[in-house]
Order: C-alpha cells, then sequence, then structure tokens
C-alpha cells in the first residue's frame, strides 16, 4: 500500500491512503487519523489500510478523491528520529579524493551516520527557504526507510523486518557552512536543514522484486532546473544495505516505531574508456560530488552551487515507467527573516 499526510493546518496531518496508480486517495479517518499511530500498532492497524487499499486500487472506494501532492506534508510530518547515513561508499571516495586524502579502512565495514533534525521536515512542494546563497545550497537525493521497533543489539539481517515503509528524500545541505561544523568535532548542524520526503511512502510489496535484501534495485531521478543531472542506480552500489545501517543505530540504544533512516547520496561509480579516462554516464545525485569529480579532473570545480529561484525534482520510476513514490518537487527561495 502507499500512504500520504495531507496538509490539515495541523503539525501531523491527515493520514490518506493512496492508489497505486497515484491518482486517487481516500482518508483513513476510520482507521487512524495519523502516520504515526499506525507505526505504533503496526500489526493491528497495517491490515486495515491494506483491505482499504485493495478497495481503493480496484475502483470500490466510496469516498475517493484525486490524489494531489501539492497537499503533502512529508509522510510523517516529524518524527522521533532521523538519521542519514552515507552507505554509498563511491561518494565517499569521491569526496576523499578530491581532497587529497585516503579512505580510512573503517570506512567500509562500519558505515558513517549523522543525527539530523526531525521536528520540521518540510513536505515534497514545499520550498526550500535558506537565508543566503553564500551558504552553498546543495540539494541531496535519497532513499530513507521508516521503521517499526527494533530492539537494541537486532543483527542486521533481523533488522530488515523492522522496515515498515520506503520513500525518497531530498536531505538539503549548506555545503559552506559544513567544514567550520566538522571541524569542532561534533558533526553536522546549521549546515542541515529541514529535509524534505515524497509525497508517498510505500510497503515492500508494492516494490516487488526491485526491492532485495535491503537494497532498493530501480534508478533515482535528479533533474535540476528542467535538466536532467543524475539517473543512478540505487541498488548495486550501495554498500551498506538498510539493514546494516538499522543495526549501525541499535547497537546501543532501541530504534522506536517512527525512526527514519536515511541511505546517504545515492552515487555510482565513473566508468573508464580505451584511453583511460573516467566518465560517469549516470550523473550526480548531489553538486558536491558533481564538483569532486571536476576538482579530480581539472584541479578546481565549475558547477555552482544551488541559486534562489532554482528548483529541483527527485523521482523513481518503475519499470512500468510509472512514479513510484511521487516526485519530490522543489524551489529555492530567500527567507523573509
Amino acid at each position: 500500500m502507499k500512504l500520504a499526510t495531507y496538509k490539515d493546518g495541523s503539525r501531523d496531518g491527515q493520514l490518506v491512503v493512496v492508489s497505486r496508480d497515484l491518482s486517487t486517495a481516500h482518508y483513513a479517518t476510520g482507521i487512524a487519523s495519523r502516520l504515526q499511530q499506525v507505526l505504533d500498532d503496526w500489526n493491528f492497524l497495517s491490515p486495515q489500510l491494506q483491505d482499504l487499499s485493495d478497495q481503493l486500487n480496484q475502483g470500490k472506494a466510496r469516498h475517493a478523491f484525486a490524489f494531489d501532492p501539492q497537499q503533502c506534508m512529508a509522510p510523517l510530518p516529524r518524527a522521533y528520529q532521523w538519521a542519514d547515513g552515507s552507505a554509498y561508499l563511491n561518494h565517499v571516495e569521491l569526496v576523499r579524493k578530491a581532497r587529497n586524502a585516503e579512505v580510512p579502512a573503517t570506512f567500509y565495514s562500519d558505515p558513517l551516520m549523522y543525527q539530523g533534525g526531525s521536528d520540521d521536515f518540510i513536505g515534497p512542494r514545499d520550498d526550500v527557504v535558506v537565508p543566503s546563497e553564500a551558504f552553498g545550497i546543495d540539494f541531496e537525493a535519497e532513499i530513507a526507510v521508516i521503521t517499526g521497533d527494533v530492539p537494541m543489539g537486532t543483527p542486521p539481517d533481523r533488522a530488515l523486518d523492522g522496515i515498515r515503509l520506503v520513500m525518497l528524500a531530498n536531505d538539503v545541505s549548506l555545503r559552506h557552512l559544513i567544514p567550520a561544523e566538522l571541524a569542532k568535532g561534533f558533526g553536522f548542524f546549521q549546515s542541515k536543514p529541514a529535509t524534505a520526503f515524497s509525497p508517498v511512502a510505500v510497503t515492500l510489496d508494492e516494490l516487488g522484486s526491485a526491492w532485495d535484501q535491503g537494497r532498493l534495485h530501480l534508478p533515482l531521478q535528479s533533474v535540476w532546473n528542467g535538466r536532467q543531472v543524475g539517473l543512478c542506480d540505487a541498488g548495486p552500489e550501495m554498500t551498506f544495505h538498510f539493514g546494516q545501517l538499522i543495526a549501525h543505530i541499535c547497537k546501543t540504544r532501541n530504534v522506536r516505531a517512527g525512526s527514519i533512516v536515511g541511505s546517504g547520496t545515492v552515487s555510482n561509480q565513473g566508468e573508464t574508456d580505451a584511453q583511460g579516462r573516467t566518465h560517469w554516464p549516470k550523473g550526480y545525485s548531489c553538486i558536491a560530488e558533481q564538483r569532486c569529480i571536476e576538482t579530480i579532473q581539472s584541479g578546481q570545480p565549475v558547477t555552482e552551487f544551488m541559486k534562489f529561484g532554482d528548483t529541483i525534482r527527485i523521482e523513481m520510476k518503475g519499470p512500468d515507467g510509472r512514479s513510484v513514490f511521487g516526485a519530490i518537487e522543489q524551489k529555492i527561495v530567500e527567507s523573509a527573516a
């Protein structure tokens, strides 16, 4: 099934069930009003939502209406936890290579992860509000999962059982603020503003064979100012699958229902031609990675970060060409304050 949260003037919105083709929706009011309620009582409430989903997909839901992504908040508008990893080591390797730095061996066995703000997510069509272009505005196209309860010490294979829903994310980064923050030794904070998520979150059965052992094997498209800059395969080069990322979090603590775990920037390796030159035909899922590639190839970056008025669209389509999660479509705007 596919679930979304409609704006209703409250902090947590109104839960709706969405048809598989994203054309129609139905309020889930008779079952649950908010997604967190469902996550807290998944075994009892999700079968009821599945029944409503089946009726909707069969055209038998009596009070169905046209689905409008513009009315969506993030599927989970605020969460108990937002932990974002860096599961695609190719991205880390490019960043390190551009700085002439080695990748520590431990990075290949122990995932990188930071804990972001989860009190104020933004919807898939909400503007990205930033105080200044000088902060180095960047998008980051990612996959994310929402968990149920996962006990402390759960191993990676069993941690996969804790995944309830999958969605897309735009983990906005302010690149020029990052170096000074990391130099303090406490990690990201001001450099990571509100994250946006796709219109809908979907259960694993909706993904079919594309979901395999904790990885989503579909291309993730990034369109910046109307131009496709990335069509990266999300599955094959994901070094750490979602079970490993969740297990990393719950090594020393319980993970509770309603936690969101991100994959980090989806990244693919380049291809080397007969002349020994490397090309990246699948593009990039964040501007910083393209700038790293330019630095490696010519000694300095050329591509600038985002400006006010820029737009970003992030979407994933299935083998049938239909959008799986709906598209994140956002505009960069200057804050009024």
